[in-house]
């Protein structure tokens, strides 16, 4: 019964585990994929921009 007393209570730092590796994965995603994501951002940004001047 001890042992699964100690289990349950390290349950807690898996939870913690997890979302950094969630972290690292997006970071390494989104550094690989920078100049892509950029020139998506700036891409929309323009034509928001001309859209409104249109307005």
């Amino acid at each position: 019964m001890r042992g699964f007393r100690e289990f349950i209570a390290e349950e807690d730092g898996i939870g913690v585990v997890e979302i950094i590796l969630i972290l690292v994965v997006l970071i390494g995603l989104v550094l690989i994929f920078k100049k892509q994501l950029t020139n998506l951002v700036n891409d929309i940004f323009d034509t928001i921009t001309d859209k409104a001047g249109n307005v």
